[in-house]
């Protein structure tokens, strides 16, 4: 497994051991051991969520607050993403920057998404079976989200803007100002 920093702080891109051979492939998806060595501050995950998704979806911008805040290590089982992280710590040098990041069942990276930051990704394959850890629970009443277009952010979400797929949750939320 190979861990690379990415240009938020915190933020990393993990890189699962691959071994092809005349069969197919063997990848080790998570090794909790080196994971741990490697990033000692990061939680242990708790739950395993995955989403699958047509062309044209997108998830987000999504986050728990305060301690009901989630990590997710998310990777792209089937098909491709396009997997964006925004920092939203206040006080982060990396505060409001964001991060893009191709996950696909190909090239079989992950992204780890830290606490305090928001999530989303768009479905760049006809499909994508989507699979995401996390490290603490779900709570409803303490989730936040902001529009996937704030023209503060100026995500390239890599898709048309008609071809876009939103929930109608994402839909209705707001934007920085």
């Amino acid at each position: 497994m190979k861990i690379r920093d990415t240009s938020l702080l915190d933020c990393k891109i993990i890189e699962p051991a691959v071994f092809p051979d005349a069969r197919g492939k063997f990848v080790v998806v998570f090794d909790n051991y080196a994971f741990t060595a490697a990033l000692p501050f990061q939680k242990p995950f708790i739950t395993t969520n995955e989403s699958t998704s047509s062309y044209g979806v997108l998830r987000g911008l999504h986050m728990q607050k305060g301690d009901a805040g989630q990590a997710k290590l998310v990777r792209c089982v089937q098909g491709r993403i396009l997997d964006v992280a925004v920092d939203f710590r206040p006080g982060s040098p990396t505060y409001l920057k964001h991060f893009t990041l191709e996950l696909s069942g190909d090239n079989h990276k992950q992204l780890l998404v830290p606490r305090g930051f928001l999530h989303g990704f768009s479905v760049l394959s006809e499909t994508a079976i989507v699979n995401y850890q996390i490290d603490n629970t779900y709570q409803p009443d303490m989730e936040l989200g902001l529009r996937y277009d704030d023209p503060q952010l100026a995500i390239d979400w890599q898709l048309p803007e008609e071809d876009m797929i939103l929930s109608e949750k994402d839909e209705k939320l707001g934007f920085l100002k």
